[in-house]
């Protein structure tokens, strides 16, 4: 037994990263419940353009497993992989409903955007392009990324709601679902400031125990235990191959271009965003600050999107919510590979996992997740830190950071809100004579962000 012991702590190099692999693993649960929403959530709305739900619920599922344990294993990262949010509204609604493909093509185009990601993975462009993002604004992207996780965390759990009149206003706090949310938020606050190693998961659990109590009591909108299985394996024949059959039709349409091209921007910079900020957190950045074996990272990031694109899913990419098992002490790839088991295992677990499953409400039509929002409210707030270390003189670093942050929540995109970054970056150092000390890679990547912006506004519109 303290033989395979010893093999795990040096295969994934866990002492040497001061972690244990009790950490490890308690942080592999800990993503995957923050990230458990993803199965019910992409299959319903990939349904929406025809596809069989079941079939999507297992290729998210299955992707999500394959593309977290090669992650685990070959990467050494505590990085969760799944179909992301706002791409698979992309795919559903834009390329889908708005520009007529089939769901079939718009398979097509992701693993299209997938084998790009590919190829790209293996030069030095990628490299180049990380690099090149000064290092204020990587810090800022981690703390943007912070903000961002933790306005997921009060959107999920209804404490924020969208308002026609200002945008964003308060919620319901008198609604049971939201309630729970709030007090599991107090909960992990407590928990957090009283030092416990495991205030994500304890609460977590205790929400969730809490909540299916009040449910058997009468209480409304409350999470439970059980139900039936949404997705089985052998469902998957429905859709799978059909991305392959398809890229002939899709080729063929001139706005298919444009539509891969999207996937991949989004792919590459939602990743890029994700690992500097978990890079930062978990100690995997060099003497020079940057991430050590990010380019298995990429790899394995541009794998799991055209496996999810032959199984049946969308766009799969690294999740943000990986950082929840950061704050819990995880530091390398056994919690990525304890986390994607889990979502292999769901296919035959999952009703058990009920409790943590979003809340609808058909009055209001919103989605609740109170079970796992304070996991993300927590984990953003710590994740704002690195804000820190920014060169507060520097005018530029300042207002590029902010932009950056701001972009992220309001744009509810952490593509979207580097872009906003770096552009203001660039606009600045041209405006205050500075051009000179720009890289040339900062130009090239804000001329690649403004030409996605006029294909996303015009030939996508």
């Amino acid at each position: 037994m303290n033989n395979l012991k010893n093999k795990i702590e040096s295969f994934f190099k866990i002492k040497e990263r001061g972690s244990s692999i009790s950490k490890e693993i308690i942080g592999g649960v800990t993503i995957f419940l923050a990230m458990l929403y993803i199965l019910p959530v992409n299959a319903g709305m990939l349904a929406e353009t025809g596809m069989p739900m079941a079939a999507v619920f297992a290729a998210t599922a299955i992707s999500a497993g394959i593309a977290t344990i090669l992650m685990g294993l070959l990467a050494n990262y505590p990085i969760g992989l799944a179909s992301g949010m706002g791409v698979n509204a992309f795919f559903t609604y834009t390329v889908v409903f708005g520009l007529g493909f089939s769901w079939e093509e718009a398979l097509a185009a992701v693993l299209v955007s997938g084998v790009i990601f590919l190829v790209i993975s293996f030069t030095n462009i990628r490299k180049k392009l990380i690099n090149a993002i000064p290092k204020d604004l990587k810090l800022s992207i981690g703390a943007g990324i912070g903000f961002f996780v933790a306005f997921i965390g009060l959107k999920n759990a209804g404490i924020v709601v969208a308002s026609p009149a200002t945008g964003v206003a308060m919620g319901n706090l008198a609604h049971p679902a939201v309630l729970l949310g709030l007090f599991g938020i107090i909960l992990v606050l407590v928990l957090s400031a009283m030092k416990n190693k495991f205030a994500v998961i304890i609460s977590i659990a205790v929400t969730g125990i809490l909540g299916v109590i009040l449910g058997l009591l009468g209480v409304n909108l409350m999470p439970s235990f059980g139900g039936e299985s949404l997705g089985k394996v052998s469902d998957i024949s429905q859709t799978f191959g059909k991305a392959f059959k398809a890229i002939p039709s899709l080729l063929s349409k001139p706005e298919s271009y444009a539509v891969i091209f999207t996937f991949l921007f989004v792919d590459f910079f939602d990743t890029s965003g994700t690992l500097v900020a978990v890079g930062h957190d978990a100690g995997l950045l060099d003497s020079e600050g940057q991430l050590i074996g990010d380019k298995k990272a990429f790899l394995i990031d541009a794998i799991g999107t055209v496996t999810g694109s032959v199984l049946g899913t969308s766009t799969v990419t690294s999740f943000v919510e990986s950082t929840t098992g950061i704050q819990s002490g995880s530091r390398t790839g056994l919690t990525a590979v304890t986390t994607g088991v889990l979502f292999l295992l769901s296919l035959l677990i999952y009703p058990l996992f009920g409790f943590a499953n979003g809340i609808f409400d058909p009055v209001t039509g919103l989605v609740y997740s109170p079970v796992t929002s304070m996991a993300l409210v927590l984990v953003g707030s710590l994740m704002i830190s690195s804000l820190k270390d920014l060169d507060w003189e520097n005018k530029v670093s300042v207002t590029s950071g902010f932009m950056t942050i701001v972009g992220m929540i309001l744009f509810y995109s952490i593509a979207d809100g580097i872009a906003f970054g770096i552009i203001t970056y660039l606009v600045m150092m041209l405006a205050s004579g500075k051009f000179k000390k720009v890289n040339l890679t900062v130009y090239i990547l804000s001329a690649l962000f403004i030409i996605n912006l006029i294909i996303r506004f015009t030939v996508l519109a």
